[in-house]
């Protein structure tokens, strides 16, 4: 699968270097398990662009509230999943991802990313990856509905962008922009977090991806969650670097 794409785009997963293609193509299969959780048809043959775009009208079109009804039952699993691993330990697993940019700047993407992801406008949060479902701003920070990683059910959580404080990834002074915050279920506890951590390079910008999920959580499920990051910051990339809209 080799598509022309406005900006280069290399991923670091698990030690190994990994091409945009190689992650489209991960998409690419994903948009066929999104579709399918959501009970509809897999979007017609095409290139990953234009799946994408397809499943993205598909989920706008069926409107936040049937997409929640149709995932409801993964969510209440999931909660109460997230919920328990979490009172197990404070400790945390880290599934960690770097992307090395050809264009653009760390602080220009980051500036970016804070503004659509605090615009309460979805629609760039739901295109980034077919595992998102469903995007809000509330008074205790961003909602989302995602399937991470290799769960094989849907989760709703928030995440606050204002709260740090029980993170366990370091911020390290080599990066200058950060998104960070602290993810909680919607009773309030804390069951993981971001630090997604951004520097400039000579040709572009480096942007070290971290989320963090409850120390029980199957170590396969947090290694796969890092295909889900360089798939959603690689879209996001695309978008803030070529102006497209949100």
């Amino acid at each position: 699968m080799s598509e022309s794409r406005a900006v280069g785009i290399v991923a670091d997963i698990g030690g190994r270097r990994v091409e945009r293609d190689e992650v489209l193509a991960w998409e690419d299969r994903r948009i066929d398990a999104a579709a399918k959780k959501l009970g509809l048809p897999a979007p017609g043959r095409g290139s990953v662009d234009e799946r994408r775009e397809e499943l993205l009208r598909t989920k706008l079109d069926l409107g936040a509230a049937e997409v929640r009804a149709r995932l409801a039952r993964d969510v209440r699993w999931a909660d109460r999943i997230a919920r328990t691993q979490a009172r197990m330990s404070p400790r945390r697993r880290t599934s960690v991802v770097d992307l090395r940019v050809s264009a653009g700047t760390a602080a220009q993407f980051a500036a970016w990313f804070e503004a659509a992801a605090g615009s309460g406008d979805p629609v760039a949060m739901l295109r980034a990856c077919p595992d998102h479902f469903d995007f809000g701003v509330g008074e205790r920070g961003q909602e989302v509905l995602e399937t991470t990683g290799g769960s094989p059910l849907a989760s709703d959580f928030l995440v606050d962008y204002d709260d740090v404080s029980s993170l366990v990834t370091v911020a390290d002074s080599a990066f200058p922009h950060q998104v960070a915050g602290v993810a909680r279920s919607h009773n309030g506890s804390p069951i993981g977090g971001v630090r997604h951590q951004f520097r400039d390079t000579p040709n572009g910008f480096h942007a070290r991806l971290a989320v963090e999920f409850p120390l029980p959580t199957l170590p396969t499920m947090v290694a796969a969650h890092r295909w889900h990051l360089a798939c959603e910051f690689s879209n996001w990339i695309e978008a803030a670097t070529t102006g497209a809209a949100q």
